[in-house]
């Protein structure tokens, strides 16, 4: 075997199993989508700390505190795939490459699902999987040869789907099931890295369905996940957990299968005390 390509299969293999060198920030070119609020704001800030330059995608970028030469936003709506063409061709322009892309632009529904609605189903699976997944086809496209970061924000929905989340869970699910088999399959330099908040305080349930929206239980702040992030990426983990009783609570749940029943059950009783007061 070529030694180049026993080097890349050797490497491949440490970023599937979390290992390798960490990674130096210094001097990144990242790209961040959703950053003007939540857990992409409080990213953003945590970036700002440290010499990178990065370019955000995001609905609103004039939300977005921009710093000269370090911190650039354009408008950029993901679930249009030639918006994230031109989000790609702008970073090449901008900043000259791409070494971290953070794809944090995402939304839910919370509901009871009780009739058929095609484009509801296709709308949150284009912003939360579909141009997940598309922008790593392009990260690896973009750095053939090269080492780079895909860091995708899932869910610790993705593991444990909440009732009122059907659709929001399983967009999340897909993205873990598909960067599972995808870091078998690629024979790069890459490393594809997965985020699993939970519940978070930010807008984010406000805009699944309006001020009532019950917040699943525990919840932590953005703040919380952003330092979590930026150790990953730093350790070059492929899965990042936020939240240490979440781990915890999977570790437990092995053992006593009884735990997430229990608790789905809670998390089924606010959804319909919700929808009886709506």
């Amino acid at each position: 075997m070529h030694g180049s390509s026993m080097q890349v299969k050797i490497k491949n293999i440490e970023n599937i199993m979390g290992g390798g060198q960490h990674m130096n920030l210094e001097n990144k070119k990242i790209v961040l989508t959703g950053a003007s609020s939540g857990i992409g704001k409080a990213i953003l800030a945590e970036l700002k700390k440290h010499n990178v330059q990065v370019l955000v995608g995001d609905l609103e970028p004039k939300k977005v505190e921009t710093v000269t030469g370090k911190i650039m936003a354009e408008k950029c709506d993901v679930s249009n795939p030639q918006n994230i063409d031109k989000l790609f061709a702008s970073a090449q322009k901008k900043l000259g490459g791409i070494d971290i892309f953070i794809a944090n632009a995402g939304f839910a529904y919370y509901e009871q699902i009780k009739k058929s609605d095609y484009d509801h189903i296709e709308k949150i699976y284009k912003v939360n999987f579909m141009a997940p997944v598309y922008i790593t086809e392009k990260m690896k496209e973009l750095n053939k040869g090269k080492e780079y970061m895909v860091v995708i924000t899932a869910s610790a929905m993705a593991r444990l789907a909440l009732p009122g989340y059907a659709l929001y869970s399983s967009t999340k699910a897909a993205l873990d099931s598909f960067a599972s088999a995808y870091r078998y399959e690629k024979d790069d330099l890459g490393i594809i890295s997965l985020i699993y908040p939970i519940a978070t305080k930010t807008e984010f349930f406000r805009v699944a369905a309006g001020d009532t929206t019950p917040v699943p239980f525990p919840a932590q702040t953005p703040e919380m996940v952003a330092r979590a992030v930026i150790k990953g990426i730093r350790k070059n983990k492929i899965a990042i957990f936020p939240s240490k009783l979440f781990v915890s609570m999977m570790v437990i749940n092995r053992y006593l299968p009884v735990i997430f029943p229990v608790y789905l059950r809670i998390e089924q009783a606010k959804l319909f005390k919700w929808l009886r007061n709506s």
